[in-house]
């Protein structure tokens, strides 16, 4: 019996405790909420917001406000200092570093143990179980599995207490089993010096019989090309025969999936999303044939969420289909009410299925056009379509009025394959979010409120380059989509003729 037999054996228990989701979910959700209250309930937060008197979710909502992270970095600098029961019983040792905007103050997300295994490895393995489901004729653990990690350093000094990318944390922490069937070797996937590690990665893996990646497709990306120079092989099923998945997250897959699909030319090459953030592990795409992903209700998170058009904030039982929820949670890591900048909108609610569709600062409405990173993607990707392009990166931004009076979305893109005419890949883009946004297309409609968008090509490079200056080389990094204001636009106009 194959390894991948045993393992299909083991998780088809869960198999049976997800279909409870389909009808279950809101009852799910307040068992957690129970759990977590009562776990928490002589904190320092806890005592403050009354968790041990707090019968239901009404109460919750009443007794505790909405966070950002300005509402509880004192506490967790404490934390990280080395004081316990401020947001979570017991020390916590473990953070998550966070950016992901052009601020470069960092976030520092505690991970504490119960946060590890109740939440995180949950998702993990979860991924890994409806996979093996999906596919029966899977050989997944007949091969080793291509983890990209980032990096972590020491915090505050502290025995046993580092901060770093939540992927190190994980890598650092997993199962001393899993690294039987997972490369690269650990001191080469924690290594900080992304080019380094990349050169690595790839000659340390392309020997292996690897059957499965997971990552974020950008940074994974890179990785594969190195692993195409290195072995001189044209497609990369020439090098890993085996390979059949790639988990991926972090960001949009839509822009890079044509990419993957000339790089990896096997039919039975499969690509499945998982949505896990520094915050937490919180949808799976249970179909293939679905893009929406399953939210993950029976983890340590309770969620609420807010709609970006009323404001109103409601329980998982209470949103809808078709509208735009910025996501709150509440976690056993001690994140309470925490605003974590994603906004989702559903597909379904039995079960709750649910896209990305951007970050609650990410989007551009200087002009009432009210537009999203998913619109951004979906454009683009039809734009590429079209044209027979490539994007690799972009950002976009306003222009708020230029010497004519006239204003616009500016957008620099970095291509892979260029478009043989830049001005019909700018009209079939434009074109398309009118097409997918109506407030757009109004604020496009004769050109009287917002003109043409405007595409400025990226040197090769650019995004790679400014990360690199922020120091967000490599991990779960990624350069803002789009912005309601220039600065983040500006700096990269400003590196874009620069070598």
């Amino acid at each position: 019996m194959s390894l991948t037999s045993i393992a299909r054996n083991l998780f088809a228990p869960r198999w049976r405790q997800l279909e409870r989701y389909e009808h279950g979910a809101a009852e799910l959700q307040r068992e957690v909420l129970r759990r977590l209250l009562s776990e928490a309930a002589d904190t320092e937060v806890g005592r403050q917001h009354l968790f041990g008197q707090t019968a239901d979710y009404e109460a919750f909502a009443r007794n505790t406000p909405l966070m950002g992270y300005d509402d509880v970095k004192e506490r967790i600098d404490r934390m990280r200092q080395g004081e316990a029961g401020l947001l979570w019983p017991g020390h916590v040792k473990w953070y998550a570093k966070s950016s992901g905007t052009t601020n470069d103050k960092s976030k520092f997300i505690p991970v504490s143990p119960q946060g590890l295994r109740r939440i995180h490895y949950r998702g993990g393995t979860d991924t890994v179980a409806i996979y093996l489901r999906n596919h029966p004729e899977s050989r997944l653990f007949d091969g080793k599995g291509l983890i990209l990690g980032g990096s972590h350093a020491s915090n505050y000094n502290l025995p046993g207490s580092l901060v770093g990318d939540l992927s190190a944390i994980l890598i650092e922490n997993i199962n001393p089993l899993v690294n039987l069937i997972r490369v690269p070797r650990k001191e080469t996937a924690l290594l900080s010096d992304f080019e380094v590690k990349r050169d690595r990665i790839a000659r340390e893996t392309m020997t292996k019989n690897v059957t499965n990646l997971s990552g974020v497709p950008s940074w994974m990306l890179s990785v594969l090309h190195r692993v195409m120079e290195l072995s001189g092989k044209q497609h990369l099923e020439e090098v890993w025969p085996n390979l059949e998945v790639f988990f991926h997250g972090g960001v949009a897959f839509t822009p890079y999936r044509e990419q993957y699909e000339r790089l990896i030319t096997k039919p039975d090459m499969h690509y499945m999303e998982t949505y896990n953030a520094s915050e937490g592990f919180f949808g799976i795409q249970d179909d293939p044939a679905d893009a929406a992903m399953s939210l993950m209700v029976d983890y340590d998170v309770f969620y609420e969420f807010q709609d970006m058009q009323t404001g109103d904030v409601v329980p998982l039982w209470g949103v809808k289909t078709g509208r735009n929820y910025a996501m709150i949670i509440s976690t056993s890591c001690g994140l309470w009410r925490y605003m974590i900048g994603d906004t989702v909108r559903f597909t379904s609610v039995n079960p709750y299925k649910f896209i990305i569709s951007g970050r609650t600062k990410c989007f551009i409405n200087a002009f009432g056009e009210e537009l999203v990173v998913d619109n951004a993607d979906h454009g683009l990707a039809y734009a590429c379509q079209m044209t027979g392009a490539e994007v690799l990166d972009y950002t976009a931004a306003p222009v708020f009025m230029d010497a004519e009076g006239k204003c616009r979305h500016q957008w620099l893109v970095e291509f892979a394959r260029p478009p043989k005419d830049l001005a019909q890949f700018a009209d079939v883009l434009d074109r398309k979010l009118q097409e997918l946004n109506s407030d757009y297309e109004a604020k496009r409609f004769k050109n009287i409120t917002l003109q043409p968008l405007e595409l400025i090509p990226a040197r090769p490079g650019l995004f790679n380059d400014w990360l690199k200056a922020h120091g967000k080389l490599g991990g779960q990094h990624k350069v803002p989509r789009l912005s309601n204001e220039r600065t983040l636009l500006e700096q990269l106009l400003a590196m874009n003729n620069v070598q």
